[in-house]
């Protein structure tokens, strides 16, 4: 991450703490078991399982419609499923007092009272969340320059969005979830937001989850990915496991096809005689050693596209384009 020489994943482990909810003796969060939720016929969770640990920061990846918004509302409390179990610190978190009181989530469609001060909404955030810090609201306010005084129907789309990453890091929850509410931030204001998080994140370790389509920005943030795609998780893995298993070949196309053979294809495009394909599976040292001999340079694919590549093939044959 730009502006930063730390990463969320060389950052040294707490041992799990216990909050009003039970953590599990394994650091198991969340807990989600065959998760579904439709509207009417539209399925837009379906059979979701997976766990989130303590003190880990996670990325829930997918296209839009894919899911992600309608999940961290049922891991929040905010909806109900249809059908299966979440829990949070070992119970249900709808309607529950004691969960609810360590988890914040923050969406990028946040609404406040337009009558609010920002004062006012730091305020009323300070009574529902236990572990809020009031003098790192104040850092923040004049970290992002948002002015205390100015009601909410004033605040421009990223002063909105400004106020948001505030309560969500001021609130210091166990289970802290950010639903891309940074995406009405400028570029510089979004670095300031990842560099406050993994900062924070380093001196006060929680659970965060991060939705978000702007992968490679936060690559460095991120520990582990959940991957939607039309409502199912097709992927559940940590960052640097995925990382290992994505690579680009580039080079005489016959090379590159020799080895392609031991691994799953995702894309691929060609020129005359030459290939460039992105590949899932992990090379052994002789294989890079002759892929090397034949003119084949391979390299890591950014997880950003590597993420495209997995949910297109999820649905649809391996793509091929020729030039």
């Amino acid at each position: 991450m730009e502006g930063s020489t730390m990463s969320a994943a060389t950052l040294p482990r707490s041992t799990p703490t216990h909050h009003d909810g039970t953590v599990h003796h394994d650091g198991t969060v969340v807990s989600v078991r065959g998760l579904t939720k439709r509207f009417g016929d539209f399925t837009a969770v379906d059979d979701a399982t997976f766990d989130l640990r303590a003190d880990r920061i996670y990325g829930m990846l997918g296209r839009n419609g894919a899911g992600k918004s309608t999940l961290m509302q049922m891991l929040t409390g905010q909806m109900f499923p249809t059908s299966g179990d979440v829990e949070v610190f070992g119970a249900a978190p709808a309607e529950n007092r004691d969960v609810l009181a360590n988890v914040v989530f923050v969406k990028e469609s946040q609404s406040y009272p337009f009558d609010f001060s920002v004062e006012c909404v730091l305020e009323n955030a300070s009574r529902f969340l236990q572990n809020w810090d009031a003098d790192y609201a104040d850092e923040l306010l004049r970290e992002f320059e948002l002015p205390r005084k100015r009601r909410v129907k004033k605040l421009s789309r990223g002063m909105t969005s400004a106020l948001g990453v505030v309560v969500g890091l001021a609130s210091r929850a166990p289970l802290t979830v950010f639903d891309e509410p940074y995406l009405g931030l400028d570029a510089v204001a979004r670095q300031r937001f990842y560099d406050h998080l993994l900062a924070d994140y380093a001196e006060h370790p929680r659970t965060v989850v991060l939705s978000t389509h702007l992968i490679d920005e936060v690559a460095d943030l991120i520990e582990h990915i959940v991957l939607l795609d039309h409502g199912r998780v097709v992927i559940d893995e940590t960052t640097e496991d995925l990382r290992r298993a994505a690579w680009l070949a580039s080079g005489p196309a016959t090379a590159v096809d020799t080895l392609a053979a031991g691994m799953r294809e995702l894309r691929r495009e060609t020129l005359g005689t030459q290939a460039r394909v992105a590949l899932q599976g992990e090379p052994s040292d002789e294989e890079r050693a002759a892929a090397s001999r034949a003119g084949v340079v391979l390299e890591p694919l950014p997880l950003q596209q590597y993420v495209i590549d997995l949910a297109a093939g999820t649905h649809g044959p391996n793509r091929k384009e020729s030039r």
